[in-house]
């Protein structure tokens, strides 16, 4: 079996969630933070190609990058047993840090997560050294949900194990049509990501049905906005991905 490096192999995931997407128009904002407003993303380059996020005056944003160099600095100051790979929803483990701490602080973790950050944001920072010189035994990737991207392709086997998670639900409630929308796009884009889960080094995991009451409403304790978890939505996250997670990290 050829081996692949942990670049390629969450490189050629993130192709898999990008390629042969279409510029979506979500009916909530990004993942960045809360706001009442819907917003369209319009990817300027494909979404299977790295960019780094700008400005509005054609520089790199200086909190991106500012995050990307912290990033680059904690690959090189220690051991990383278990990174975390994303948008803002990955980087709100930042706000439950009691939670992090219970299920992931023996594992040596890391966070790695940026908000609004679409698929062509990772790939750049993957481009530009955040996995280089790093070997953790699982890397948790979440991202998607700026793009809605689909499809997939097959994944290229690492000595790193990834646990890929399916995009989660947002929109509070789906009998809004444009909620609904939204929500079938995402259950199109997920169907195709699970397709890379090889039941070996690459495991796809869908936990969004736990953020839903029986009606499917996302209720603002688990998700203030309908996107961004609160700490009950992260305590849920964690305990729905554990079992896999533990053994994946065995």
């Amino acid at each position: 079996m050829q081996e692949r490096s942990l670049v390629a192999l969450v490189w050629i995931a993130i192709i898999g969630i990008s390629i042969a997407s279409v510029r979506a128009e979500p009916t909530t904002a990004p993942a960045t933070r809360p706001t009442s407003r819907p917003v369209v993303v319009q990817p300027r380059v494909p979404t299977d190609q790295p960019a780094a996020k700008e400005d509005g005056h054609g520089n790199i944003s200086p909190p991106f990058l500012a995050a990307h160099q912290a990033f680059l600095a904690r690959g090189k100051k220690g051991k990383i047993g278990l990174l975390f790979l994303g948008d803002s929803i990955t980087q709100g483990w930042n706000s439950a840090k009691t939670v992090w701490q219970s299920h992931y602080g023996n594992d040596d973790p890391a966070n790695f997560g940026i908000g609004g950050d679409t698929t062509q944001n990772v790939l750049w920072r993957i481009q530009n050294g955040e996995l280089d010189q790093i070997h953790p035994k699982v890397v948790v990737l979440l991202i998607g949900t700026n793009n809605i991207g689909a499809s997939a392709v097959d994944i290229l086997k690492g000595d790193t194990k990834l646990l890929l998670l399916g995009i989660f639900p947002r929109g509070a409630d789906p009998k809004d049509p444009r909620v609904a929308a939204v929500r079938e796009k995402i259950k199109t884009v997920n169907l195709g990501l699970a397709k890379l889960d090889d039941g070996e080094k690459t495991r796809y995991l869908d936990i969004g049905d736990k953020f839903l009451n029986g009606d499917g409403v996302i209720t603002k304790d688990i998700m203030r906005d309908a996107l961004h978890p609160t700490a009950k939505g992260y305590q849920i996250w964690a305990d729905a991905m554990q079992p896999l997670l533990d053994e994946m990290m065995k």
